[in-house]
């Protein structure tokens, strides 16, 4: 039981970060698009993000779970991953458009530097806080999420494990084995507080 606890916690782990990885990517790219060019791209960006914040989430995973059975377990964190940047990429453009207009950057354009230099050299060193912190809590809720997710069966598939599959077998179990259900689920409360404490520390270093 804990072995299955310890290799759940690994597979949780490994979307939890992947999930990050690409939602901070495309949520970062996006949104300093949109804040540095503004006018048309800003708001073709800024609609596309709207779009895929009324997506519902459930409802896109439960067709491709139906659709593709056999996926692999990295199409989990790949939906997660694509449909959890909205929210880092208007913050990441409200940065930009506070400072585009900053004397540093005025300074860097008439020295000739050209666009791609400002956004990724000038400006978004100044949003490592905000981007780290928002990566981090990511990781804690996109733990939560697939654990959501397979517990309604939409998720990790066996043979794979992961904690929400766990959970969902020690459901069965839980009047004669209550440890097969309360173990994967103190791992996810530990992992989801610990990561937390990283974010609002790092919010504080900041």
């Amino acid at each position: 039981g804990f072995a299955r606890v310890m290799r759940g916690t690994q597979r949780s782990l490994e979307i939890a970060i992947l999930v990050s990885f690409i939602a901070t990517v495309l949520g970062v790219t996006i949104g300093a698009i949109a804040g540095y060019y503004r006018g048309w791209v800003d708001a073709l960006l800024m609609r596309f993000t709207d779009l895929v914040l009324v997506i519902p989430l459930l409802v896109l995973v439960a067709v491709i779970a139906a659709d593709f059975p056999k996926a692999p377990w990295y199409s989990v964190p790949l939906i997660l991953g694509f449909a959890g940047w909205p929210l880092l990429a208007r913050i990441t453009r409200g940065e930009f458009l506070s400072l585009r207009e900053k004397e540093f950057v005025e300074a860097a354009r008439a020295l000739g530097a050209k666009n791609r230099r400002i956004i990724f050299k000038h400006i978004l060193p100044n949003l490592a806080g905000p981007i780290i912190v928002n990566a981090t809590l990511t990781v804690a809720g996109a733990i939560l999420t697939e654990t959501a997710l397979s517990f309604l069966g939409l998720g990790i598939k066996p043979p794979e494990v992961s904690l929400g599959l766990l959970i969902q077998n020690g459901v069965s179990a839980y009047n004669t084995r209550p440890w097969l259900f309360w173990f994967p689920a103190a791992a996810i409360v530990l992992i989801s507080l610990c990561v937390n404490f990283v974010g609002d520390g790092l919010r504080d270093a900041f």
